[in-house]
């Protein structure tokens, strides 16, 4: 909203110092403190909201070190993190942008699943106090497992159906000879409307135009990009107009996953809210340097025009991130609950999805991955073995993973840091793919 207004203040008024809001960095520089700001001095008050309506956690006895400490913490605080992101984002981001609005949408649309499914286990609590009835028998009260399926899903399926249609949605592609169509790949089209743009990199003049194409990234690889339409190319000719269908099932399957991933890992203090800044810091770099035609030719990455405005966003998220954790460090005076996590985890998929480097996300978000797969891992060598032998066995003392390190008399702060620091050195192996092809 502030750079719309300024944009017009300074084409009508000759006003010293305005223009410094048309500034990318100016504006991510903005973004990040006010995210700051909001979560840290808003963030108390917020707290002191819930303490006041008596939102707190319900702890279940699972025999973990540290755990009745925790009863009755207000939860919810993803509210705060949310506000974070949004509030600078809606000021300071250029809102016409396609990605910028996407993100918006992703960001509300986890959150009120979120708060949706924490408001009716808090509301369970409540009824079952007022009842005098033990509130352990009612653990899995909730939005429905699979509503929030559902949600997830719909989301997916939006994001999917304008990232693959939309004609605001392209790539750049150098013309290197004189008829255009002959520069470009196979099943790639020139996007409706667009020109060829003439650009003077290093002192030479070169010709660039957009074009719509279901691509990605492939990391550690020279011939770097991907087509969708490979993966039903053995169909027959033709077979290419079927793959919106599976780009669609891909970015929901995506988007699913990793928020569910960061649902899981939101078991320790500061453990979901940190690993998350981390991996938000590393998408501001795919996102500013594939944002910039002069830094994309250099690294040759692919150059996704307006794609950099989504800078302010990625800013206000980590800025988010690292505000919550003032509060939600060890130990933590409030929990992100659902409405945090699940926004968390698909704000990450889609910003890795719309920067074309969703095959990165096993590696950057590999702390997420691997928590997945010790419940899936846990829950079907248990399934398995109780059928084979009778009797249950497990694989972890405990899942997910940073609760097996707990069983094992490792102290949550000393988990959550650890990770932290697996994290950094994934973002880095993944930001190294930048260069390393």
């Amino acid at each position: 909203m502030l750079y719309q207004l300024f944009s017009w203040l300074d084409k009508s008024f000759d006003i010293p110092g305005i223009g410094i809001f048309q500034f990318l960095t100016f504006r991510i520089a903005m973004a990040i403190l006010l995210s700051l700001f909001i979560a840290t001095v808003y963030g108390k008050k917020m707290i002191l909201f819930l303490q006041k309506k008596q939102i707190g956690e319900s702890v279940r006895e699972l025999g973990l070190a540290g755990e009745q400490q925790k009863k009755g913490t207000p939860t919810m605080g993803g509210i705060i993190i949310l506000m974070s992101v949004l509030i600078p984002t809606l000021l300071f981001a250029n809102l016409d942008k396609v990605y910028i609005r996407l993100m918006i949408l992703c960001t509300v649309w986890l959150g009120l699943i979120g708060f949706l499914d924490d408001y009716f286990k808090i509301r369970a609590r409540k009824d079952a106090q007022e009842k005098g009835e033990s509130y352990k028998k009612k653990n899995s009260d909730g939005l429905a497992g699979i509503s929030k399926v559902i949600g997830q899903v719909g989301l997916g399926i939006i994001i999917g159906v304008t990232l693959y249609f939309s004609n605001s949605v392209t790539v750049e592609r150098e013309i290197i000879s004189t008829n255009v169509s002959a520069s470009l790949a196979k099943g790639e089209k020139i996007a409706k409307g667009a020109d060829v743009v003439v650009r003077t990199i290093n002192g030479e003049e070169r010709r660039f135009v957009k074009v719509k194409t279901p691509i990605t990234t492939i990391p550690f690889v020279k011939n770097h990009e991907f087509n969708y339409s490979k993966l039903i190319s053995w169909m027959g000719p033709g077979a290419e107009k079927y793959t919106w269908i599976v780009y669609i099932l891909v970015v929901t399957f995506i988007i699913t996953a990793v928020s569910n991933g960061a649902n899981i890992t939101d078991g320790l203090d500061g453990l979901a809210a940190g690993v998350s800044a981390i991996i938000g810091a590393a998408l501001g770099v795919f996102v500013y340097v594939s944002g910039n035609y002069v830094f994309a030719d250099y690294l040759n990455v692919m150059y996704i025009p307006n794609l950099g405005e989504l800078s302010i966003f990625v800013g206000a998220f980590v800025g988010a991130c690292i505000g919550f954790l003032w509060y939600n460090a060890y130990p933590a005076q409030v929990f992100m609950g659902d409405t945090g996590s699940l926004a968390l985890g698909g704000i990450i998929a889609s910003l890795a999805i719309i920067v074309r480097k969703e095959l990165l996300i096993p590696i950057f978000c590999g702390v997420f991955l691997i928590e997945n797969l010790s419940v899936i891992i846990q829950v079907g060598y248990f399934k398995y073995t109780k059928k084979k032998y009778g009797e249950g066995r497990r694989v972890f003392l405990m899942s997910p993973l940073h609760h097996h390190y707990q069983k094992k008399g490792f102290h949550e702060s000393k988990i959550a840091v650890r990770f932290w620091i697996i994290t950094i050195l994934l973002v880095i192996t993944s930001i190294l793919t930048l260069k390393t092809r």
